[in-house]
């Protein structure tokens, strides 16, 4: 067999950069916490906790006067108020892409809700990137996760013009173009936003390039990751020999052929040695 890891897969520069920052304040054996998963994936959060960060649920989970991490994905104003209740100390590391949607999305609630205008976002209902992005409009922006959910709203009269859509950086490009095209089909005044993160947008035509020039796909993605789901769903249309794996504990052996070309990807939030570590496992099947 031969075996390739896709050039184009592993963290985004938003992860990269919050991992990097977290790792730095680690090796001074500084306590640091994280609301949250730094990183949707279950190995990565593995490593970084060996190095002594510490995940918390909620932000009374962190002692008065301590270091605390915001992740790539972002939060919403009243997240920071609350930090400076708690006196803690904030290492910020929201993605710059997520900086710039919160602000645009802010401003967007701040035209349109005096008219009884809507703000859309195209996003999974709860991620925390989304809670960040509803936060700016103080809960009132209308979250949708597909055309479904879309068709119940404008039906039940809880979207109304003008309206301003956005979309969750990591969603699907084709999926958001159809949200616009039904929207504006059923309202005059509708101003689409694009806000989808280039490099996630460039990853899906180049993963459906890589997935098909290979016999078999095998994708590497954490459980919880909503950007592993959509990229792995892509793959998988365009090859029917696409397998998802967590690590190199769930490859199976029968997916292979003496003869295939095996292409090993993951999703944004995939470490690049955890590719490297599931690419390895499969040669040595051989």
């Amino acid at each position: 067999m031969k075996v390739v890891v896709d050039p184009h897969s592993g963290f985004c520069p938003g992860v990269i950069s919050v991992t990097r920052k977290a790792e730095e304040i680690l090796e001074s054996n500084a306590v640091l916490y994280s609301l949250g998963e730094i990183v949707h994936n279950e190995k990565e959060l593995s490593r970084l906790a060996g190095k002594g960060l510490v995940t918390v649920g909620s932000i009374s989970d962190v002692e008065p006067g301590s270091r605390l991490l915001v992740r790539a994905h972002g939060e919403p104003p009243q997240f920071y108020a609350a930090a400076r209740e708690r006196r803690l100390d904030v290492v910020d590391g929201t993605c710059p892409v997520v900086l710039k949607l919160q602000k645009d999305i802010r401003a967007a609630w701040q035209r349109v809700s005096p008219s009884g205008g809507s703000v859309v976002i195209f996003g999974k209902i709860g991620h925390a990137e989304v809670l960040g992005l509803v936060g700016q409009t103080d809960g009132g922006a209308v979250v949708v996760e597909n055309l479904s959910q879309l068709e119940d709203k404008i039906a039940s009269g809880a979207i109304t013009a003008p309206v301003e859509l956005f979309s969750q950086t990591t969603k699907s490009p084709d999926e958001y173009l159809t949200l616009q095209k039904r929207l504006s089909a059923s309202f005059d005044s509708v101003s689409v936003n694009d806000t989808i993160c280039a490099q996630v947008s460039g990853r899906h035509k180049r993963l459906r390039e890589f997935s098909a020039s290979h016999d078999v796909i095998v994708f590497v993605a954490g459980e919880s990751s909503s950007n592993g789901k959509v990229l792995f769903e892509l793959c998988r249309a365009c090859n029917g020999r696409t397998y998802l794996v967590g690590s190199a504990d769930g490859i199976d052996p029968s997916w292979f052929r003496p003869d295939d070309s095996v292409g090993v990807c993951g999703a944004t939030s995939t470490p690049k040695w955890l590719l490297e570590e599931v690419a390895a496992a499969i040669e040595n099947l051989q």
